[in-house]
């Protein structure tokens, strides 16, 4: 055993001199490239003394981001995240600019913005070296992972009882957001993710399910972590009863959508015992959160997650690395996006502006940080685990559910599941993944490219009220953006959008091919013929438009040419709503009652040949209402779980499923169901939620899972995920690059949630 340390110590020292000697050599480069940085004093110095002045500055650099860094990081706490991120340069330039100072003689010297730039390349540079030097020893990649886990259990004492049920497998529930079930196949058939090809040729099994009306993550998510989708119309609404503009992803929106389903269900969510909630709209319910919306709104100390921040930045190359892959991710947008145009393909939509920010927040920085929080929680031995990937659903919805940039995100996706799998291998307790998606996407041109007039500019006409002449744009409700401003913490479509004027004015509000309308000054839903009487020509004008598909007026579902079929007629809405898939009015019926559906609901024209809709807002890849690809989701799930039977009809059915297999595990930190209340069983989903007994969650703090992904993730993890990939072959080797650290959107528990 002696030996093996002597090694590994051996090893350890070997890596460290190669890394100084690639660092050194990278300033010498630099050196000889950028005209305001030299190592040499004003007389000249000999090669070999250039060399030792290298060698001294790569040292003290290198020892001064081991020593100072992290305590700089400590005192910018409470600084926004993406703030931080910005400062990393100019820190990391900071630091360089006194390694300079402490070579004798005064041989070191550079302009401060030169620094900046020679602090980021040497952090690169040291993180590729060390990660390549790590990655080629496979033996020493299993050793550290068992080490570490060895010093987690000394550093909690040796008296400290073993986690509840380490033992009993834990679940962790991956969501990629927006892919639907054909683009997954599509994707394995074609090897862009060889990652989930390979599960499902050992056994995943994987099968469609639908959504209700509301087809968009809002719904979607709270169904499966709160099990309730009840009076989620849409992705926003107008509610008249407060005068406001509900929004899924504005955080107070959000807190209150969750304050909802848990007061419905009288369950905290799914999540409730000893789990985790990573980069998800709602918090179901976990005790442990990371960029989770519905909590973002807080304010003091507990919400900026000190931890978090410390975790995620205390290491100065992973924030370098990510900085450096955001850049890139963003210029990589404005490069596709200007060779679309030079193909002049159709559809298209606007892409400029800061979007190319907003994508490579969600495919670079939010996927680094929730992965980092997911393979932290599993090295903690978490019991379930549901975290939220956004990257594919925010390309698609400006470059189209198919084609080449969203190919590439599907890829880079995939080399993050083959990552977390392989951390998942050394975890403290075996982990069944399951993999799911909360809605698909549909793709087609949008309303106003077809048409040349907003909806909101056909409604104003059909009332008979004035109408711009130049069509203005309805702006794309992605998740990404409000995750960007929660991050900033900066409010979520406030002001007049939040809560419209008084007046007479129809409140129209899109949620992509789905669309509401409202009458503010008519209290309660507006009857069909309250609405003829206002406004006679209204409902014909919307009806017989080519680029709506049906209305839904005071339960009568009215179609094209006068077509009208009433929900409580037997079968008319099911042949009048045919085109739009099976369940399409039982969707439209359920949603009928909900109390707050808006007095006119319209859903976009469909076509069943290509699949086609008409997003009301600016998005070629939509979802949201009724039509195409939208609706069927996908569920993944190991062999060793039970097969749900049935395909699930709404998003309360898969919450059904996942609280099925928590009880599969029958360990002492599993829900289980209310006594009098059947478990569940394969073929009977039923949208019931059963509530959890009461157990007491497991006593480790947001503060020791932060050190675990700070200390674990960044020796552990094979990939940064802040890299970029080629397309060239299928990539499931081990994991190459350190990852540190989670940054939590809040810390607050689940009993905090429900007030």
């Amino acid at each position: 055993m002696r030996r093996g340390r002597w090694r590994s110590t051996g090893n350890a020292l070997v890596r460290v001199v190669l890394v100084w000697a690639v660092s050194t050599l990278t300033m010498l480069a630099l050196a000889g490239i950028l005209p305001d940085f030299r190592l040499q004093s004003d007389d000249g110095d000999s090669i070999t003394q250039i060399g030792l002045t290298a060698a001294w500055g790569a040292g003290a650099f290198g020892l001064l981001s081991a020593l100072v860094w992290p305590l700089l990081v400590r005192a910018l706490l409470l600084v926004p995240a993406l703030v931080l991120g910005l400062l990393v340069f100019f820190l990391n330039g900071s630091l360089l600019l006194i390694a300079l100072r402490l070579i004798p003689d005064g041989r070191g010297e550079a302009a401060p913005e030169t620094a900046v730039v020679v602090a980021a390349v040497m952090s690169a540079v040291a993180s590729a070296t060390s990660t390549a030097l790590a990655v080629r020893d496979d033996e020493a990649y299993r050793r550290r992972l068992y080490r570490l886990a060895d010093r987690r259990r000394r550093r909690q004492g040796p008296g400290a009882a073993p986690r509840a049920g380490a033992a009993v497998p834990g679940l962790l529930v991956l969501q990629l957001d927006g892919v639907g079930h054909e683009v997954l196949r599509e994707a394995c058939d074609s090897a862009l993710m060889p990652t989930v090809a390979g599960w499902l040729e050992r056994g995943h099994r994987v099968t469609p399910w639908r959504t209700d009306w509301s087809s968009q993550t809002g719904a979607s998510q709270l169904g499966i972590l709160h099990g309730s989708t009840f009076d989620v119309p849409a992705f926003r609404w107008y509610e008249k009863d407060t005068r406001e503009v509900m929004v899924c992803n504005r955080p107070t929106s959000a807190a209150e959508l969750q304050r909802r389903a848990i007061e419905r269900t009288g369950d905290g969510g799914l999540l409730t015992l000893d789990g985790a909630s990573r980069g998800n709209l709602f918090s179901g319910g976990a005790d442990q959160l990371a960029l989770v919306l519905s909590v973002s709104a807080r304010r003091g100390r507990a919400n900026r997650s000190r931890s978090g921040y410390f975790a995620y930045f205390s290491d100065p190359a992973n924030a370098v690395r990510t900085a450096l892959s955001f850049v890139a991710d963003a210029v990589r947008e404005v490069v596709q996006s200007l060779r679309a145009r030079i193909r002049g393909d159709r559809p298209r939509v606007s892409r400029g502006g800061l979007y190319p920010l907003i994508r490579a927040f969600a495919t670079v920085v939010e996927r680094d940080v929730v992965v980092a929080a997911v393979i932290g929680d599993m090295l903690a031995g978490r019991s379930v685990i549901y975290a939220d990937l956004v990257a594919y659903d925010e390309v698609a919805h400006h470059s189209g559910p198919r084609g080449r940039d969203t190919d590439q995100v599907l890829e880079r996706l995939d080399r993050s599941l083959a990552m977390i799998a392989r951390v998942a291998e050394h975890a403290p307790r075996p982990y069944r993944i399951v993999l799911l998606s909360d809605h698909g996407q549909s793709p087609g041109e949008t309303f106003l490219a077809r048409y040349g007039l907003t909806l909101k500019d056909l409604v104003r006409a059909g009332c008979g009220l004035p109408v711009s002449r130049k069509a203005g744009r309805t702006s794309s409700g992605a998740e990404a953006r409000a995750a960007v401003l929660a991050a900033l913490h900066r409010p979520v479509e406030e002001g007049e959008e939040a809560r419209p004027g008084p007046g007479s004015d129809p409140v129209v509000l899109a949620s992509g091919n789905l669309a509401l309308i409202s009458f503010p000054d008519v209290p309660g839903r507006a009857s069909r013929a309250c609405i003829e009487r206002m406004h006679p020509a209204l409902l014909a004008t919307l009806a017989n438009h080519p680029g709506v598909g049906f209305l839904l007026v005071d339960g009568v579902v009215l179609g094209p040419g006068g077509a009208e079929a009433r929900l409580d007629a037997p079968g008319e809405a099911e042949e009048l709503l045919a085109a739009f898939g099976p369940g399409a009015a039982e969707a439209v019926r359920r949603t009928d009652a909900f109390p707050h559906v808006a007095d006119i609901m319209v859903n976009s024209a469909y076509d069943p040949e290509t699949g086609a809709v008409h997003a009301f807002e600016e998005q070629i890849g939509s979802h949201g209402g009724l039509g195409g690809e939208q609706g069927r989701p996908f569920l993944m799930w190991p062999a060793e779980l039970s097969d749900p039977g049935e395909e699930p009809v709404g998003a309360e059915a898969v919450h059904q499923v996942l609280r099925g297999w928590l009880e599969e595990a029958d360990g002492p930190q599993v829900p289980v169901a209310a006594p009098g209340k059947k478990r569940w069983a394969a073929g009977a989903v039923s949208r019931d939620a059963g509530r959890y007994a009461a157990a007491p969650p497991a006593q480790e703090t947001e503060q020791e899972t932060a050190q675990v992904s700070a200390e674990e993730i960044a020796q552990v993890s094979g990939e940064g995920t802040g890299g970029e990939t080629s397309r060239e072959g299928p990539q499931n080797s081990p994991p190459e690059g350190p990852i540190g650290g989670i940054l939590p959107s809040g810390g607050l528990s689940a009993r905090d949630e429900t007030r």
